[in-house]
């Protein structure tokens, strides 16, 4: 990036020629990036308190074309992040084994990333997702590595809801089998950040031959992938030093089972009702009892215990 590691020492070294208008953008943008990613100028010159053309000059000035250049490159440098075990080992050293930094920082973090999900998610797009969640054959829900947790719990969610949640998980050949059974009439909701892999592009370009609404949760590919996606949500990673954080994307994805529910309230109780059911049944007569000596005692019931 122009010779500097990073877009942070990039805006130090170009500090000096910065007039104090320019100055106080790149500050701005250092402290920002995500944000660059997904506003435009004029909203970046209000947000800051400027004009979108002194918003131009300071890229400018940074040494890029443009806005444009200037987000390639941020995207470029989130692309080539350190590795989770990297990021924690530099997390771990910053906080010198001080717990109330850690506390104060990753709460913050935490708060900060919500925040800003509260600025680039409008009402009219949770509606229109929404909307397409509940229309679907099937919710295809796709994520990989850490990101594959919350896959599986939006999916046991969904399906609480008495919708139809599928997880894309896997990696590799092994992704080929999760793709098959797609069919018309399927969303699917993807959960991806940073680069685009080989098995996100795979399952972009089968969605689309299948004519299937997309929706995108990422961070930084919302430009790069805007063509080939229905919609894009972009859910800020937290940041606590180098260790990238989820709330916002979880707190996404249950404001999502919330609207979805809303949206549904028959066919929400109904399922639910059918949990209960369900459950009662597996647990016998134990389900209605409170977990007291007598009852763990009773041979009759066999063994309670957790």
């Amino acid at each position: 990036m122009n010779q500097a590691s990073s877009f942070a020492e990039l805006v130090a070294s170009r500090s000096p020629n910065l007039s104090r208008t320019e100055h106080r953008v790149a500050r701005y943008f250092a402290e920002n990036l995500h944000q660059i990613l997904v506003h435009t100028a004029i909203e970046l010159a209000n947000a800051i308190g400027t004009s979108d053309a002194s918003i131009i000059r300071t890229a400018r000035a940074l040494g890029f074309e443009g806005l444009d250049g200037m987000r390639r490159a941020i995207a470029d440098e989130f692309s080539a992040q350190l590795t989770l075990p990297e990021r924690l080992s530099r997390t771990i050293l910053k906080n010198a084994g001080d717990l109330e930094q850690a506390l104060e920082k990753t709460l913050t973090a935490q708060a900060e990333a919500i925040s800003t999900l509260r600025s680039t998610l409008d009402a009219q797009s949770f509606r229109a997702i929404v909307h397409a969640l509940t229309g679907a054959r099937e919710i295809v829900v796709f994520g990989v590595g850490p990101t594959s947790a919350m896959t599986q719990y939006f999916c046991t969610q969904l399906g609480r809801l008495g919708l139809s949640g599928r997880a894309l998980t896997s990696t590799g050949l092994s992704l080929a089998d999760e793709l098959l059974p797609l069919r018309a009439g399927d969303v699917v909701f993807i959960m991806a950040y940073s680069r685009v892999y080989r098995e996100l592009s795979v399952l972009l370009n089968h969605a689309q031959a299948l004519g299937l609404q997309t929706v995108l949760v990422t961070d930084s590919l919302e430009r790069e992938l805007a063509g080939r996606v229905t919609r894009v949500v972009t859910v800020p990673r937290g940041r606590a030093d180098d260790f990238s954080l989820h709330s916002a994307t979880l707190a996404f994805l249950e404001t999502l089972l919330v609207g979805l529910a809303t949206l549904m309230p028959e066919k929400t109780v109904a399922s639910l009702d059918q949990l209960n059911r369900l459950r009662a049944d597996l647990a016998g007569q134990a389900m209605t009892l409170p977990l007291t000596q007598s009852v763990t005692s009773d041979p009759r019931h066999g063994d309670t215990s957790p």
